[in-house]
């Protein structure tokens, strides 16, 4: 108990100290220790970093999600440790209404399958969203975060103790100029010793967090080529999505008849609307093409560029539903039947049926 007295007092002491100084110098009536040149330069590179660290956050996540009430929401679920809801994007939500009007017109008119194809893209390119916004999430803003929330705040943390170093320092250095008597100059004197060791240990240990900056630059760096590869690749995607949905709707007839009155089944009995193969009757790839092609893939384990030839939907989740025209990368898995290869579009996998593909060189 009596201990615990001595420490709160000897704590008070010094916090007393050091709030004189601080008023003093504040007043001009004390004179301060400056930090040497090469420390202050550290010090405003950090709180730049730590500055424009926060505005490109803050940014992003606008870029990433523009709505701020969605933005609060995900904010107050991460405060609240609790997993974020799924929820349908604008892409999907519209994809969505797009194939249920399409439905109700009849897939069998042409208005009908145009609507029900752009919605399928729709939803596609909503789904390459959600990826795009969860890879620069964990990429890019995550590291960022990081930084803001640790390393910086231990440096913060340091930068405060090296204040209070340097005021009871200087402390010492005011205690030393009054003391007149030989045993209070000698008690000062041992006081100022003790101060100065510990405000030199201090501004090491600031200095060292400080030079750790340039890391963390170098560490943004990759994490800002990772976000450049992920909207390249989200874009092109995208693109990708839309050239096709481009091709798709070109085989639709333009003009009809302007009689606006005409019934409707005379209107959709005039338009043919092309549609897929089915399966069982697609052309398998002629031998001389497609087998030695194939028989090289399944050789050497590697992986090949190819065409789609036609639209495919997956009838499961371990398959990849397919686009006419687009070019995907396929490999040739051990163990799997021959009629099938695994297919990848960016971030997504599943197999792909080889009669819908054209092997490229």
């Amino acid at each position: 108990m009596e201990f615990n007295v001595r420490r709160l007092a000897a704590d008070a002491g010094t916090f007393l100290s050091r709030a004189v100084q601080f008023t003093e110098e504040k007043l001009g009536q004390a004179e301060r220790t400056e930090l040497d040149a090469h420390l202050e330069t550290l010090l405003n590179r950090a709180e730049s970093t730590k500055h424009w660290t926060e505005k490109i956050m803050k940014q992003t996540e606008v870029v990433l999600q523009p709505n701020p009430n969605v933005r609060m929401e995900d904010f107050l679920y991460e405060i609240l440790d609790k997993k974020v809801p799924t929820r349908a994007n604008n892409h999907e939500l519209l994809g969505e209404c797009m194939i249920d009007s399409g439905h109700e017109f009849g897939p069998g008119t042409a208005y009908g399958s145009a609507l029900i194809k752009c919605g399928e893209t729709e939803k596609l390119l909503g789904s390459s969203q959600k990826e795009f916004i969860q890879s620069s999430a964990i990429n890019f803003l995550t590291p960022f975060r990081n930084f803001i929330e640790g390393d910086f705040k231990t440096i913060l943390k340091e930068r405060k103790l090296l204040q209070n170093k340097r005021l009871d320092l200087d402390a010492a250095k005011n205690r030393m100029k009054k003391a007149r008597a030989a045993d209070a100059r000698a008690v000062a004197e041992t006081e100022l010793r003790i101060a100065q060791s510990e405000f030199d240990r201090q501004a090491e240990i600031t200095r060292l967090l400080l030079e750790g900056i340039s890391s963390t630059h170098a560490h943004h760096l990759h994490c800002l080529n990772d976000f450049v590869d992920a909207q390249a690749s989200y874009y092109a995607q995208c693109y990708q999505y839309m050239v096709n949905l481009q091709k798709q709707l070109g085989s639709f007839p333009t003009t009809f008849s302007s009689n606006n009155n005409q019934p409707s089944g005379s209107f959709s009995a005039s338009i043919s609307v092309p549609t897929a193969p089915a399966a069982a009757s697609l052309p398998a790839p002629p031998p001389s093409q497609a087998s030695p092609a194939l028989n090289e893939l399944r050789s050497t384990s590697g992986t090949r560029k190819a065409r789609v030839l036609y639209d495919y939907d997956a009838d499961s989740s371990s398959e990849l539903s397919l686009l006419a025209d687009e070019v995907i990368t396929v490999t040739s898995v051990p163990g799997m039947d021959s009629d099938w290869l695994m297919g990848q579009r960016g971030n997504q996998k599943g197999k792909v049926p080889i009669t819908y593909l054209e092997l490229l060189n």
